[in-house]
């Protein structure tokens, strides 16, 4: 089951303002703040964070927003984050950030909607996530053909995905959380 939350709207019941740019640290706080509350209250695994109503997003708020709420869901593995509708210079902010933290997400880039992972992450796990992305859910021994790799070092990157919360696992099969 997919949550997804319109981060316009929160902003809006959160911050009396009428502009639609996330900036500021406090607004940053009080934006998560709204969203975790939601996640109290839901039953869904996956959260889509719709960003595409956002105009500007500051380094502050990507930090507040997106890297703390993924530091608060680790508690819960089940739990995962998808940011959906992200703009190029929203996804820059986002990026950079995560890449500081070492924290990776999805994001449904706005123009394309196709799943790119924002933050950081190894090569081997940016290559497994592309062939699961452009194949659907695949094995370990596609992952590994597709890629040239042992089925071994397949393994390794996508238990990184897993661990991440970007890739879901059932029944031996592998699939990205945006898709899931």
């Amino acid at each position: 089951m997919i949550q997804r939350i319109r981060m316009a709207q929160v902003l809006r019941e959160t911050v009396s303002t009428p502009y639609s740019d996330l900036v500021t640290r406090p607004t940053g706080r009080a934006v998560r703040g709204r969203i975790e509350q939601a996640m109290v209250h839901t039953e869904a695994l996956t959260m889509h964070l719709d960003f595409s109503e956002i105009g500007l997003l500051d380094f502050s708020c990507a930090d507040e927003v997106v890297a703390k709420l993924l530091l608060v869901t680790v508690a819960n593995p089940d739990c995962c984050i998808v940011l959906h509708g992200v703009s190029e210079a929203q996804f820059e902010a986002i990026d950079h950030v995560l890449r500081g933290q070492q924290l990776t997400v999805t994001a449904l880039v706005h123009e394309t909607l196709k799943p790119r992972l924002l933050g950081w992450c190894t090569p081997d796990a940016a290559g497994a996530f592309e062939v699961l992305h452009s194949s659907g859910g695949v094995d370990p021994a596609t992952v590994a053909g597709a890629l040239g790799w042992s089925f071994d070092r397949a393994m390794d990157a996508l238990d990184d995905l897993v661990v991440r919360r970007l890739v879901r696992c059932q029944d031996g099969r592998y699939s990205t959380v945006a898709l899931a």
